[in-house]
């Protein structure tokens, strides 16, 4: 067990109870009065998910829940994004985001609310929609920690900003939502929180890493350029599907020779598109790409090596010059040591020692990062959502179970909700107690 956590765990079994904020409890009458509703409300979310920046049905139905909720709502902040705030007297501001967008993936769980949307995407093509990242969960435990808070306004002293934030898929939303006035036009927080679920944690549970914890993620475009002609006759072609084989290939020592083995570094390309027919050799072919990193000099390189790579290429097989296009990009995200630091001991005694769990950072990425702009101490931890039954059975078989992004992948809802709600009020209070 990790030192920090061996020391935390310490505090909570020494303390008395009663040091620590605290969420409600399983058996708290007010999730008796709620639960119904609230699983209602993901359900209803999952069946109707949209796109990003297509948000438009999701938005309106949590601005009009937060403001049933008595939060002050303007919506349209970065296009589609909500901000809803809660006064509560004197006392520190408190950010806590949801993701509001789905994913271009069809659903195949079976569930009797199984979502059979259907939207067109930004490339115009109509695609199938579907929460398979569990947005839809984030959205129902914002909502009901709105709930609660309005309900429970002798127990935290400050203002609560809760954003419901657009294209966290496009890892754009955070940024729009900044660059449209969220840190100017609304009260600055002075802490960020959020939670996201995980596919492989039991429903009960959250886990957390204090550090870096989510990798900057870059996407890049890269047209490797040729000369088409007949595939009979390639000796008067330039071939760039050859060309573009060669790269992907060499893409892959950047990372394995040219990166430092201690930075943690991923290349993928996810995307290949060229040519039209057996025997056309084309013009052109389109790699899309994925980097990961939790350095900016080691997202950096990758670039340069990609850039250097598809260029030189070019040369020796004489092809027109290349272009690479950095698509979009977003930094790590970090959890702020001392924060988390703060956060944990309530989190262990809201939820017990043995459902709060230290994990390993994950490559996976996140635009949560950027709400720490300008010295904002953030902090997202995980929300396990996986029943314990279906995880022991898939263990005793040894089978993996669906991932977040999976088409197969659901969560259980209930407990899942309940616990999130739990432990992001647990730590509100914690960083907006009542004042004396």
């Amino acid at each position: 067990m990790p030192l920090l956590r061996v020391w935390l765990v310490s505090i909570v079994l020494l303390a008395p109870a009663a040091v620590f904020a605290k969420g409600p409890a399983p058996d708290d009458p007010w999730f008796q009065a709620n639960q119904a509703e609230l699983v209602a409300l993901y359900t209803h979310l999952h069946t109707h998910p949209e796109l990003s920046f297509q948000e438009v049905k999701t938005a309106e139905r949590i601005a009009e829940e937060l403001t049933q909720a008595g939060a002050v709502v303007t919506t349209g902040v970065g296009k589609l994004g909500v901000v809803g705030i809660m006064k509560n007297g004197p006392g520190p501001t408190v950010l806590v985001r949801t993701d509001l967008d789905a994913l271009p993936v069809a659903e195949e769980t079976g569930l009797p609310y199984a979502s059979k949307a259907t939207a067109v995407d930004s490339a115009g093509k109509s695609v199938s929609v579907m929460h398979a990242c569990g947005h839809d969960i984030h959205m129902t435990c914002l909502v009901g920690v709105a709930r609660w808070l309005a309900t429970h306004k002798d127990q935290w002293a400050g203002t609560a900003l809760l954003i419901g934030q657009p294209a966290e898929e496009m890892i754009s939303g955070a940024k729009a939502m900044l660059d449209d006035g969220l840190y100017t036009r609304f009260p600055r927080p002075d802490f960020a929180l959020a939670l996201h679920v995980t596919a492989d944690q039991p429903t009960g549970t959250v886990t957390y890493t204090s550090g870096p914890a989510l990798a900057g993620s870059t996407a890049v475009d890269v047209q490797i350029k040729g000369k088409g002609g007949h595939g009979a006759s390639p000796h008067s072609t330039v071939d760039p599907i050859v060309l573009a084989a060669l790269a992907i290939l060499d893409f892959q020592t950047i990372v394995s020779r040219e990166i430092n083995p201690i930075h943690p570094a991923v290349l993928t390309v996810g995307s290949i598109h060229g040519g039209t027919k057996h025997n056309i050799i084309s013009n052109e072919v389109k790699l899309q790409l994925t980097l990961r990193a939790y350095r900016d000099d080691v997202r950096d390189q990758l670039i340069e090596g990609i850039k250097r790579r598809v260029k030189g290429l070019a040369q020796a097989h004489q092809a027109p010059e290349p272009v690479v296009s950095i698509v979009e990009s977003t930094p790590p995200t970090i959890n702020t040591p001392s924060l988390v630091t703060r956060i944990l001991p309530v989190l262990i005694e809201t939820l017990g020692a043995s459902n709060v769990k230290e994990v390993e950072p994950v490559m996976g990425a996140e635009d949560f990062g950027l709400y720490g702009r300008g010295g904002v101490p953030t902090f997202m931890f995980r929300l396990g959502s996986i029943p314990p039954q279906r995880l022991n059975e898939a263990t005793a078989k040894g089978e993996v179970l669906p991932s977040l992004h999976s088409a197969l992948y659901h969560p259980d809802p209930a407990p899942s909700i309940q616990t999130g709600i739990r432990a992001m009020t647990a730590a509100i209070l914690e960083l907006m107690p009542a004042q004396p």
